[in-house]
């Protein structure tokens, strides 16, 4: 059986590079050769033990690659294609699929939902930090890359850019609107850019890594507040003249950004919250205005499937975003261990990093 070297979680503290079977190829599926993939903040909370998954389990979930093989029902596609596929892997036949809900997608449950169903790659399947994929639902799931943009270029579509995008459309940023995002990490950078182009005016950015609001300042963002020189509520209050913003997006997981969020929000306004939560969430009673605000809160998790996939890719070939940026470290696969060790302590500036064979 031809064997596959894969980064796998063996247990909380330790993701290990194990040799494993090359995988089957079933009817629908599509098994793509990884030619890049990343490491996602998700995966360091997997590494963590803050969520759970399978021992065993193949991580990763941002896969950028080449078709080996489709299975014998997959149409459309042919072997040798450059595609990407979502972290969000819908089967494209579920209730919630039908109705829009692609990343609660639960195909094998009687009412067809299923909480974050769509989320298969490296949390309920093998993922595709290692040399080969098996990608399910093919016809649902793989985008063809264009031949004009490099791998690094479309790195971030899978999710990061997915889901940072996910969270203004969530926030249903309007023309003229002020927004602020908590916390400028990979996902947070998308979201302003995000912002920007649904049509925000003023877009704010709160971090305190000099390396992240130096690229916010290359992505647009008009002011960046340091949180460890200044309250960051205060300094948007200041920013907005009292008023507050349109949308807060909360990008990390935490209680202190999440309150934050709530906090900067005019009246009426909108929190759009992307961060995973790994500990209960308290509502303060006065930024929550007893209830009477008009406020709204939203979670997303990033929508995925092939035109997610192709609508992003044509925004970044229409050069209305350039995520190069992003891409900070580089290294083989062979180094993961490594690779999570400078990821997750957030050491020497990374944002991400781009993994190849």
């Amino acid at each position: 059986m031809p064997k596959m070297m894969a980064a796998v979680f063996a247990e909380p503290g330790r993701i290990v590079l194990e040799s494993r079977p090359v995988p089957d190829v079933g009817p629908l599926d599509a098994l793509v050769r990884i030619s890049t993939t990343t490491i996602c903040g998700t995966d360091v909370h997997i590494l963590r033990g803050e969520y759970p998954v399978a021992k065993g389990l193949i991580v990763g979930h941002e896969p950028v690659g080449i078709i080996e093989k489709l299975g014998s029902e997959v149409k459309g596609y042919k072997e040798g294609q450059r595609v990407i596929a979502g972290a969000i892997t819908p089967s494209g036949h579920s209730y919630a699929c039908l109705c829009g809900a692609h990343s609660q997608d639960g195909p094998g449950t009687r009412h067809g939902f299923k909480p974050a169903g769509g989320w298969r790659f490296g949390n309920t399947i093998d993922g595709c930090q290692a040399e080969f994929v098996l990608v399910p639902d093919a016809m649902t799931n793989l985008a063809p890359v264009p031949s004009n943009l490099a791998d690094e270029q479309v790195l971030m579509c899978p999710d990061i850019m997915s889901t940072g995008f996910a969270g203004a459309e969530g926030g249903s940023v309007r023309i003229g609107d002020i927004v602020a995002v908590f916390a400028l990490g990979p996902i947070g950078l998308c979201a302003a850019l995000g912002a920007r182009l649904m049509g925000a005016t003023t877009v704010i950015g709160v971090d305190t890594v000099p390396e992240r609001l130096a690229v916010a300042r290359k992505l647009g963002v008009d002011h960046v507040v340091d949180f460890k020189k200044s309250d960051p509520v205060a300094a948007i209050r200041e920013l907005t003249a009292g008023r507050g913003v349109d949308v807060a997006i909360e990008a990390l997981g935490t209680q202190q950004t999440f309150e934050s969020a709530l906090r900067v929000l005019r009246p009426g306004g909108t929190l759009s919250s992307l961060g995973v939560y790994s500990s209960d969430l308290r509502i303060p009673l006065d930024a929550f205005t007893a209830g009477l605000g008009d406020n709204k809160i939203v979670t997303s998790l990033c929508p995925g499937g092939k035109e997610r996939m192709r609508r992003l890719m044509d925004v970044i070939a229409a050069g209305r975003a350039d995520l190069g940026a992003l891409v900070t470290h580089r290294f083989k696969l062979a180094d993961i261990e490594k690779a999570y060790d400078l990821f997750a302590h957030q050491r020497d500036g990374v944002l991400k990093i781009a993994l190849t064979p």
